[in-house]
């Protein structure tokens, strides 16, 4: 919807990429936002291999458990801790606990750009 310049969007759950493991992406450039992200569900166990990014990420862990590795340092986070790296610094996470992990990763950017450093 434009109004005056100003543009409003909902995008529905069913317009957006899902992976196999479910994780849903949205990346922000067709729809006039600055940022992107993925919403992740995952099983125990699972997350993505090392990899940087040009921008900063967020983590907003919404429940369950997660461990991360950033900067060659591992920390942990529970429901509703928040985790910020920088642009440049090598990291990966982990669904760290017996239930899944329900996360929101916050890409600075209006396109997703990774550089995978593992499989």
């Amino acid at each position: 919807i434009h109004q005056g310049g100003l543009m409003h969007t909902v995008i529905h759950a069913g317009e957006l990429r899902r992976s196999r493991g479910g994780t849903i992406t949205f990346e922000g450039e067709p729809h006039g936002s600055g940022v992107s992200l993925f919403l992740v569900d995952s099983e125990p166990g699972a997350g993505p291999g090392l990899h940087t990014h040009p921008y900063s990420e967020t983590w907003v862990v919404r429940s369950g458990t997660a461990r991360f590795t950033a900067g060659g340092e591992e920390l942990e986070a529970g429901p509703v801790d928040i985790i910020v790296v920088g642009a440049g610094t090598p990291h990966k996470f982990v669904n760290a606990g017996p239930g899944r992990l329900d996360i929101v990763c916050i890409h600075a950017s209006p396109v997703m750009i990774q550089e995978n450093l593992e499989e």
